[in-house]
């Protein structure tokens, strides 16, 4: 593999799409200021009284070439940097290693972790947007030229190409009524001829990533996790004798159950005044990414002058589940239910079904798709520090070095999980899935946002009959500048 990321375009052989020109060439700041949600498509008629209109036209499905410019908008774009100290003020290491990723993406996210994945619907069907990582990452941008101001047409179809993965060869689909649908989007939403990316964001990596993160400050610093969504079960002696002390008035109340028992409260590795609820922590934030490449979409699709609509999509669990006698054809998500090794009380999520992943497609880190806790923190630990892992593969983490002596340098001194922090991490996992039979519990394996984002040509006579030409002059030139009508 060379140094370079990428090779250099020759310039002189790219044929440039007068789309694309028009496209690279729109001011952000002008894409900021334009961008407006336009909802109708061509094709689609509106029941609106002295407002109603009755569209002449078919619907009008995006070219190849706009879809595969909205693909890549959701996906690699280089090489992270590593720019933080790897050292604390007061003497010792930071944690040099929170990464699980180091290829770079067009939307930020925690800890790099990249844990958004996009369905992209269509007429044709529906497609996962694979998330690339390492080495693999790097074959596919190949020897694409490493600014898309550079990329020919078949570069762009070539990079959405090697990220879809067909997985229904029909629209998704559900009876337009509630609960599926809501208000106005049984008539306009997911319509013939529109385009829709609809994200899921996986939590089993990130969440098992934050615990190890936060259990790596300095000892009698690290949080302890407590279940607030269980009160004290004492377990051990020492549980049992906090448990009868805190009865007979003579020690603290204890509201919840801390997770590792009384022995982790007062073995110094914790400090039992810093306090993780898990029925707070929820996503851990790592749901943030995917509101950050919707933003990047809709002001690529005001760029290119076509509609673009974010919305309610069909309710969860509906849309990840596919059942033809029910009418729905959803993703196909497996639906684990919980199973607890007793009998407990738990609100929503945990006693519902959990949705772990696509079979071979899509999978969480978490049971059928790993056989313990154990092992599914052993994957983040490998997927970080493997051979092929994060800061593991060593070819792929200089890429953002000028030289490989200072990426060295860094991986030198960058400071790993402790053995005390992955074990920790481990019993917290493995308390959550024993608990409430599933993982994670107080959010699901792959949490839904609950939106979509439509992108559609749009009906351009009825914006002509009602509204400020203003609101869609891009949208106007968009077949002048596209030739797709």
């Amino acid at each position: 593999m060379s140094d370079q990321l990428v090779s250099e375009p020759l310039v002189s052989d790219i044929k440039k799409h007068p789309g694309l020109q028009a496209l690279l060439s729109y001011p952000l700041v002008e894409a900021i200021v334009e961008r407006r949600t336009r909802r109708v498509a061509q094709g689609a008629s509106i029941d609106a009284g002295e407002l109603s209109y009755t569209s002449p036209n078919q619907p009008d499905p995006l070219t190849p070439i706009e879809e595969a410019i909205l693909i890549v908008a959701t996906g690699m774009t280089g090489i992270t940097t590593h720019d933080g100290p790897l050292y604390k003020p007061e003497g010792g290491k930071e944690l040099g290693t929170p990464f699980l990723n180091i290829v770079a993406r067009s939307g930020s996210s925690a800890d790099n972790s990249q844990a958004t994945s996009f369905f992209m619907i269509n007429d044709e069907g529906i497609w996962l947007i694979k998330r690339l990582k390492g080495r693999e990452a790097l074959a596919a941008l190949g020897d694409l030229p490493p600014k898309w101001e550079d990329w020919s047409e078949q570069d762009w179809l070539k990079a959405a190409a090697a990220v879809k993965h067909k997985i229904s060869d029909r629209r998704l689909d559900f009876p337009r009524i509630y609960p599926y649908y809501l208000g106005w989007n049984k008539q306009i939403s997911n319509l013939p001829g529109t385009t829709l990316f609809f994200p899921v964001v996986d939590c089993t990596r990130q969440y098992i990533n934050v615990i190890l993160i936060l259990l790596s400050e300095p000892d009698g610093q690290k949080p302890l996790f407590v279940d607030d969504w269980q009160k004290f079960r004492p377990k051990s002696l020492a549980d049992w004798a906090a448990w009868a002390g805190m009865h007979l008035g003579l020690s603290p109340k204890i509201p919840y159950q801390p997770i590792g028992g009384i022995e982790r409260v007062k073995g110094g590795f914790v400090n039992p005044n810093n306090t993780v609820p898990l029925g707070l922590a929820q996503t851990m934030r790592t749901e943030h990414e995917c509101f950050f490449i919707l933003q990047n979409l809709m002001l690529i699709g005001q760029a290119m002058g076509v509609g673009g609509w974010v919305h309610g999509a069909v309710f969860q669990p509906f849309i990840l589940q596919h059942d033809p006698d029910k009418e729905w054809y959803g993703l196909g998500f497996r639906m684990e239910p919980p199973t607890p090794k007793q009998s407990i009380w738990a609100p929503p999520p945990a006693s519902q079904a959990n949705p772990v992943g696509i079979d071979g497609v899509l999978e969480g880190l978490c049971p059928p798709y790993v056989k313990s806790m154990d092992e599914a923190v052993d994957r983040v630990i490998e997927e970080k520090y493997g051979s092929q892992g994060a800061y593991g593969d060593k070819e792929v983490f200089s890429r953002s070095y000028q030289a490989k002596s200072n990426a060295e340098a860094f991986l030198r001194n960058a400071e790993p999980h402790s053995k005390e922090t992955i074990q920790y991490t481990k019993d917290i996992c493995n308390y959550i899935y024993d608990t409430y039979g599933r993982f994670p519990a107080h959010i699901d394996a792959f949490f839904v946002p609950g939106i979509w984002l439509q992108f559609s040509h749009l009906e351009l006579e009825y914006y002509q009959k009602y509204y400020d030409p203003a609101l869609f002059s891009r949208q106007a030139k968009h077949a002048e500048l596209w030739g797709d009508r």
